[in-house]
Order: C-alpha cells, then sequence, then structure tokens
C-alpha cells in the first residue's frame, strides 16, 4: 500500500534530535567537596581535568527512547497517510465545473477552490498505474490536460482553473470526456466536480460510461440581474430625451430581502438614479431607471448594481452603453440621387440626411455609423455602417451577382421574416425592368419574381447590406406605404446596430462581435480585468472568440479611420444564479454522488497511531526514570562451623 506524507515540513522536528544527543554528550558541572581520600575518585578527577566539555557518547536506556519518540512525534507531524484505489478506473476524465455559480463564496474561500482541492484528492486517489485527463467545463468544454500519469503535471493543471462569468455546458463536458475515454482499453470512469448549478440539469443523464459526482458548495440565498436593456426614450414631462434602463431583478431564497438597484456611469460613483425593493423568494421584479443624458454622455458605459452585495458578485452588476441618440446619420451618394428614396428618409425626423458624390464618397467624412445609401453603383470599398444600393450596373456586387435585364418581373414572393420586410406586403406593386439577381444561398433572396431575385441581402460580417437591383422610380412602388415601410425599417435596423456598437447578443460565454472599417485588419482590445489582446479583422468585423468576464471590453484600432467602440457583456443568467440545492437527472448512468469532504477522507491517516507509540515511549521513560534502584539483599553469613574432633580411642 503507497504512503505519502501530506504534511512533509513536520520532519524539521527531527532537528530535535541534535540537542539530545548533546545534553547527553555534555559534562556535568560539579560541586566541590571535601573528602578524606581521592583514590576512590580518581576517574573523576581524570574528567574534570580535561579540557574538553564534552565527555563520551555512552549509550543509556533514556536516550534510546527518548530519541525514538522524537523520531516518531515527526513522522506523526507529517501525517503519514496512504492512498490508491480510492476513484477505481485505468483512466479517469475529472471535469470540473468552472462557471459563473462556482465563483460563489464558501466558507474562507471560494466553490471553485472547494473543487480544486476536490480535485487534487482525487489525482491523490488514483490507482497506481491509472492516468487522467482534465476537462474545464464553462460555456464550451476545453481539455486543461490530456491524458497523463505524472500527478504533478495533473496537478498543475488543476491550478491552472478559474471560475468564469459564463453560463456553463456541463453536458458537453461529460460529452468530449466520455469520448475521449471511449477508445480506451480497461476500466474507464468520469468524475464530475460541480454544485449542480446548470443551465442543462439533465446534462449527467446521456453519461454512458461509470460516474462518481462530486457536489461543492452548500445551499445559499442569492439575488441577482438577470435581464437589462437599455432605450432612447422622451420624459413625458420636458419632452427632452431620456435614457430608459429597464432591468428585471431576480431573488432566489427562502426569506424576503431588501435591495437597491443603483445606475451610474462607468468610472463615475455618483448615482444617476436608484430604486429601493423588497424582493420576495422567488420574485422577478422589473426595475425602469431613467435620466436625461448629456451630449458627453452618448456612447459611455452604464452600470446597473444591486446592494447589498452576496454570495454571487458576478450576477449583482449588469452593464451597457448610452445610445448614441436616436438622431441617425444617413449619408446619400449622389446628392442629387433617387428623390422618392431622399422623400423617404426625410420622413423621418431622426434622420441626419447629408449628401456627397460617389467618386468622393470613400474620402468623405462619413462617421463610422451612418446608413450609407448609393443609387446606380455599387462601390468595392465604402465606410459607414449599414448599407442600400439602389440600381447598380451589371457585375458583381458584395456577395450577390447583377445579370440579365428582365421586363415587367411579377412579384412571386418576399421573406416576410426578414426585418427588413416586416409589416409591408408587396402585393400589387409594378415593375417596369429591373435585373436580376444570382445570390449565393437561398435565404439572401429577400425578393423574388419567377426569373429570380430582384432584392437581394449583400450583407457581410458586421455590415446589413440590402441590394435593391432596379430602379424604384420606374415602378409604382413609391407610391405604395409599403415602400416607406421597407425604408424605415432600413433605418430602424441600422439605429438598432449604432447602438449597439456590435452585431450580435453581448453575453458572457459568446463571442464579441465589433464593427470595423473594412480596411482595419488587427484590433485592439482590453479586457475588464485589464489584460490585453489583439484579434484580427476581416470584412468589417473582428471577433473576440469568448467574452469570460462580464464587463466592459474596449476595442480600439487604426488606419484610415481610427476609432473604438466600447462594449458590454452581461452573465444575466437564471440558472447559474440559483446557487440553492438542486437535485440533478441521473437516467440510466451509473452515478455515484458524494460530497467533496468524503474524497479527502479517502486518506487513511496514520498520524494518530504514530502519537500514540510516541507517546508510549514517552512514559516508558518517564517509567524508566522513576524507577527504583533494585538493590540485592545482603546474604547472610552462615556461622562457622566448629571443626570436628576425632573421638579418643580407648587406652
Amino acid at each position: 500500500m503507497p504512503l505519502e506524507l501530506r504534511s512533509p515540513w513536520g520532519l524539521a522536528l527531527l532537528g530535535l534530535l541534535a540537542p539530545l544527543v548533546v545534553l547527553y554528550i555534555l559534562k556535568v558541572r560539579r560541586e566541590r567537596k571535601l573528602v578524606s581520600s581521592t583514590w576512590l575518585w580518581s576517574e573523576a578527577q581524570r574528567d574534570l581535568m580535561a579540557k574538553s566539555p564534552f565527555k563520551r557518547l555512552i549509550p543509556q536506556v533514556p536516550l534510546f527512547l527518548q530519541a525514538i519518540a522524537l523520531i516518531l512525534l515527526a513522522l506523526a507531524f507529517a501525517q503519514p497517510a496512504s492512498r490508491g484505489g480510492a476513484i477505481v478506473g485505468d483512466h479517469v476524465a475529472i471535469v470540473i465545473d468552472a462557471s459563473a455559480s462556482m465563483s460563489a463564496s464558501e466558507g474562507e474561500g471560494r466553490r471553485i477552490d472547494a473543487a480544486k482541492k476536490a480535485a487534487h484528492d482525487v489525482i491523490a486517489a488514483l490507482a497506481p498505474g491509472a492516468d487522467a485527463l482534465i476537462v474545464e467545463s464553462g460555456a464550451d468544454a476545453r481539455i486543461a490536460s490530456p491524458l497523463d500519469r505524472d500527478k504533478r503535471r495533473l496537478a498543475a493543471a488543476v491550478d491552472q482553473l478559474d471560475a468564469r462569468d459564463v453560463e456553463g455546458r456541463l453536458g458537453r463536458a461529460v460529452a468530449l470526456a466520455t469520448d475521449r475515454l471511449r477508445q480506451l482499453p480497461g476500466d474507464k470512469r468520469l468524475v464530475v466536480i460541480t454544485d449542480g448549478a446548470l443551465a442543462d440539469p439533465s446534462a449527467l443523464a446521456t453519461a454512458s460510461l461509470p460516474m462518481d459526482l462530486i457536489r461543492v458548495g452548500s445551499a445559499k440565498d442569492n439575488s441577482a440581474i438577470v435581464r437589462v436593456d437599455v432605450r432612447d426614450g422622451k420624459n413625458r414631462t420636458t419632452k427632452r430625451d431620456e435614457v430608459q434602463v429597464f432591468a428585471s431583478v431576480a431573488h432566489y431564497g427562502a426569506t424576503p430581502r431588501e435591495v437597491f438597484v443603483t445606475l451610474r456611469l462607468r468610472n463615475v460613483e455618483t448615482p444617476l438614479a436608484s430604486r429601493k425593493l423588497t424582493l420576495s423568494p422567488g420574485q422577478k421584479a422589473p426595475v425602469v431607471l431613467a435620466f436625461e443624458p448629456t451630449p458627453q454622455d452618448r456612447d459611455a458605459g452604464l452600470i446597473v448594481e444591486i446592494s447589498p452585495r452576496d454570495a454571487l458578485p458576478a450576477d449583482d452588476v449588469a452593464f451597457s452603453r448610452v445610445p448614441a441618440g436616436r438622431r441617425l446619420p444617413v449619408v446619400l451618394a449622389p446628392s442629387d440621387g433617387n428623390p422618392w428614396v431622399r422623400r423617404a428618409l426625410l420622413a423621418d425626423p431622426d434622420v441626419d440626411l447629408s449628401g456627397t458624390d460617389i467618386e468622393k464618397l470613400a474620402a468623405a467624412d462619413v462617421p463610422g455609423d451612418a446608413l450609407v445609401v448609393v443609387d446606380g453603383a455599387c462601390p468595392a470599398a465604402l465606410p459607414g455602417g449599414d448599407l442600400l444600393v439602389l440600381n447598380p450596373k451589371a457585375g458583381r456586387c458584395r456577395t450577390a451577382t447583377i445579370t440579365t435585364t428582365l421586363k415587367g418581373p411579377p412579384i412571386t414572393s418576399w421573406a416576410t421574416s426578414d426585418p427588413r420586410l416586416r409589416f409591408l406586403t408587396l402585393d400589387g406593386v409594378e415593375i417596369a425592368t429591373a435585373n436580376k439577381i444570382e445570390v449565393e444561398g437561398p435565404t439572401d433572396a429577400l425578393v423574388r419574381t419567377r426569373d429570380g431575385a430582384i432584392i437581394s441581402d449583400i450583407s457581410l460580417p458586421g455590415r446589413t447590406g440590402t441590394l435593391v437591383a432596379f430602379d424604384v422610380g420606374e415602378s409604382n412602388w413609391p407610391l405604395k406605404a409599403s415602400f416607406v415601410l421597407f425604408m424605415r425599417n432600413i433605418v430602424e435596423l441600422a439605429r438598432t446596430h449604432r447602438a449597439r456598437g456590435i452585431t450580435g447578443p453581448a453575453r458572457t460565454g459568446q463571442p464579441l462581435r465589433v464593427r470595423v472599417p473594412p480596411d482595419v485588419s488587427q484590433v485592439k482590445v482590453t479586457h475588464p480585468d485589464e489584460k490585453e489582446s489583439e484579434v484580427l479583422a476581416r470584412l468589417g468585423l473582428a471577433v473576440v472568440p469568448e467574452a469570460r468576464r462580464a464587463g466592459f471590453y474596449f476595442a480600439s484600432w487604426e488606419g484610415t479611420r481610427p476609432g473604438s467602440v466600447l462594449v458590454a457583456a452581461n452573465l444575466v443568467s437564471a440558472a447559474e444564479s440559483d446557487i440553492r440545492e438542486r437535485t440533478l437527472e441521473q437516467g440510466n448512468a451509473k452515478v455515484s454522488v458524494s460530497a467533496a469532504s468524503d474524497v479527502a477522507d479517502a486518506f487513511t491517516d496514520w498520524a494518530w497511531l504514530l502519537a500514540l507509540l510516541a507517546l508510549a515511549f514517552v512514559v516508558a521513560d518517564a517509567i524508566w526514570l522513576t524507577r527504583k534502584p533494585w538493590v540485592r539483599a545482603p546474604a547472610v553469613a552462615e556461622p562457622p562451623k566448629r571443626p570436628e574432633r576425632a573421638a579418643r580411642e580407648p587406652a
């Protein structure tokens, strides 16, 4: 049975052996006495006359008893323990939950700290010759360490893990670990370490290998921000612009709780608005916080937080941006473009319309978030944000190709699910001539005729593009309400993208897509923890692979049009915020459930036995030193026998 010392520093107690031996070889300081003769003290006299303070070491019973007791006590302090065979299996996959709930406070540390300690205990409990791999379970599964028999390397991989502000997907990690072990010969086993706060409670039900489920953490009450949204609006009283922040606060606890919900700007401690809420157990309460922004506040960071803080800090705060405002910059090229398009754009009072020549469009001072409308051409490089191309010439235009001319094509269908065509109908629209569009994918066609598409999607990563392959002035479409709705949908979609500064959701655990100018190839990103990274940009889009922390991500770039944008990422996950005790579905899997303390108790500690033996030797030493000296009783001398006299013979 292999033994290990859990506290090797206890062996430092062996250093006391040297002082113990010194005590036995030091000469004793004697007192002067008057004696009648020195003949019996000659040996002591020679000892006193020696110049060395030490004497020859004489083996004595107390010395042996005390030395053995000291050695046993040092070994006891080193905590020798036997392991081996506590975790059964030739190949073991250790899956560690690293989702947001694992950052909840637990005792003097966090749940992830308890999970890492349990993982160390599992590694120490592996059977001789067994190997293991470490799988980190966050939003995605990641192999932190491949199969290895070296326990030091496995332990080092565990030490590198930390909880992330993401919604966990434990099922993916279990599937990855199962796939890696399935092809190996011998006994295989999964060890899953989690707190049970899973987005998918049935994550363990599909396991096909024997599993040891180790639970960490105790049930705790928690309040969280599970949703946040920021919009522009109008103050009903002052009729001025107002930023409205909508948040949803949930309470996962057994008793009511009072919290304060506060709104403030990034890097500013003074609150903009605050509300007090009394939350009942299991309640989700909506709250609206509003303020009137100044021009300097536009695009600044907003922070919504609840106080007092609780066991899980990651969900007590949410992040967003002050919207850039409803007024959307729109650039029309050429300036004297289609009058019907100009009239439809000016129908929106929140549009700032400007114009320039198509040849000067690349050099014009076009805002990076402007809607660009080009009539009669499709330039290769265009500044700004979203794009609308009208009646271009034949040839390639972004992701589409304009081919033959169609005479009086009747419209047969349109994509009603696309946001650019919502709330409208194209019935009764007649077109004199249009160009046929060859699209790359079937979903790119927005409006179809019997001969092909005449309106298509030409979006590139980070930019929404729309291609209308006919002159709207040569149709009756501008006379229909659907044309005004179409233009309004284009404007509103561009306004939404401008307010976000990104495409797609801004949630932790998912990629962040940052829209940049098309000529930018590299973007510098500063993360919430002040770490910096560089990501590549292509076709006007830079992608941060994963937002691991909730907070603000600051992206900046150089080039002909340098700029920056602030992107907010939030946890907002009810599954991660509910850190109460929950039952996990196990299905037909062979699952053995235990607590983290049970893994630590798999040690067979021998310190108590060594300490008991050390105590026994100390008691033996005490008995030896306090014993009464054994004195032999004096022998009783027999009286001398009188000599026998010989009997006289008779004369």
